[in-house]
């Protein structure tokens, strides 16, 4: 069995500056896609994995977790961590959000049901909260 290729960090870093998509560095370097992520979070080139487990705080099951709230949540969440999906997708959860506030709704989620929609409690709606900073974060992006 061969020794696993290297991936020099120094060239790494050039191609990557240079615009060098995964594949093309994997291919470059003979690795997977996965060793060249690997290698870049190593090296500090990747960017920090967003986190969204403010907008969904739900451990969430398999069949739900590409479900419209659930996908919503997280475009809302990435848009107020400065990082916003494409345009048509940021739409569709800033519309979504905004009816369901406008209506006086929330959203609760059963990992047997999925998620549904109910009267917003008094305390403040959850996702009244994730699409205000969603919007702050847009504002000051």
């Amino acid at each position: 069995m061969g020794r696993k290729p290297t991936i020099d960090r120094r060239q790494l870093a050039e191609l990557v500056a240079q615009g060098m998509s995964v594949q093309e560095l994997a291919a470059h370097f003979g690795v997977s896609e996965s060793g060249v992520l690997q290698a870049k979070r190593a090296a500090g080139l990747a960017k920090p994995m967003m986190d969204h487990s403010g907008a969904v705080p739900w451990k969430l099951a398999r069949a739900h977790a590409q479900s419209g709230p659930a996908t919503n949540l997280r475009n809302l969440s990435a848009a107020a961590q400065g990082r916003p999906p494409a345009a048509e997708r940021l739409n569709t959860a800033l519309r979504w959000a905004q009816r369901l506030v406008d209506a006086g709704l929330d959203v609760r989620y059963d990992v047997d049901e999925g998620f549904s929609e109910v009267p917003a409690p008094p305390s403040g709606s959850h996702v009244a909260a994730v699409l205000s900073a969603a919007r702050k974060g847009l504002e000051e992006g």
